[in-house]
């Protein structure tokens, strides 16, 4: 076996970031061969990886940037497993390059970089994902804001907003991100199919059974209303700033109105 020195092990370390046991293995496999260590560790690393991809990434960071002029906006969200890696140099400055590939040519620039994204897993030696990512232009005269929840970062918004004010904007963001039910802007955006499902199921609980025959209609809709279109409808959920006003009363009062968004959440 050839004989593997301290200072050749150290020098592969460096170059890949393995373990100093795992450098020795490697050198010792191929006969002292840096560049086919090197090789062989990348190759063993995409295996750990291969077999990390399965588990749960709860932790990570969301990330926004948008444009000074508010007119084009990016978020994305990298996800891994612990809160300390989220935290890492390396991990973090991937998260900044999957940020800045999906701001310059739209989502699914975050796929040119899956072999780092790997080779970051087996450097950390924990799953790495980027868990979502998105990119607006603004239309009409519209503008872009984002929130990212503090001090975490693992929960952020990005959403275009045609008229109001950029307070306005960035209170939406804000709303939005403390709203995890939100799936739709407006009742007009709900397909009627998933609405008739909601109302059936209110119509067969027990809850509304147990009423008078010539109420449960009301009823219903009752429910319908406050459970679901308050829950998951943007414009009929209670303004987070202001509870006594709906988000769709005060866009209103400010002529404003919610072109898209996008809520990405980490865990």
């Amino acid at each position: 076996m050839t004989e593997i020195s301290a200072a050749l092990v150290k020098e592969l370390r460096d170059l890949t970031g393995a373990g100093m046991m795992d450098c020795k293995r490697a050198l010792q496999d191929t006969n002292g061969d840096l560049e086919a260590a090197q090789k062989l560790l990348r190759e063993r690393g995409m295996a750990s990886a291969a077999k990390r991809s399965g588990r749960e990434t709860t932790e990570g960071k969301v990330g926004y940037r948008v444009a000074e002029d508010a007119k084009r906006g990016v978020i994305v969200a990298v996800g891994c497993e612990t809160e300390p890696v989220s935290n890492n140099e390396e991990f973090l400055a991937f998260a900044a390059k999957v940020l800045e590939a999906v701001e310059r040519d739209g989502p699914g620039a975050e796929e040119q970089l899956d072999d780092e994204r790997q080779e970051l897993a087996a450097k950390l030696g924990e799953n790495v994902v980027v868990a979502g990512a998105a990119r607006f232009e603004a239309v009409d005269g519209a503008m872009i804001d984002g929130y990212a929840h503090p001090p975490a970062n693992k929960l952020g918004v990005l959403v275009q907003v045609r008229g109001g004010s950029n307070e306005l904007a960035r209170r939406l963001a804000m709303h939005i991100a403390a709203s995890a039910g939100t799936r739709w802007i407006g009742r007009e955006d709900v397909p009627e199919d998933i609405v008739t499902a909601e109302r059936e199921i209110y119509a067969n609980s027990d809850e509304v059974k147990s009423k008078p025959e010539q109420a449960r209609e009301k009823i219903v809709e009752g429910m319908l209303n406050k459970r679901f279109f308050a829950e998951q409808v943007l414009t009929d959920q209670p303004w987070i700033h202001e509870t006594s006003k709906s988000v769709g009363e005060i866009l209103g009062d400010e002529s404003a109105e919610v072109l898209e968004f996008e809520r990405l959440q980490l865990g």
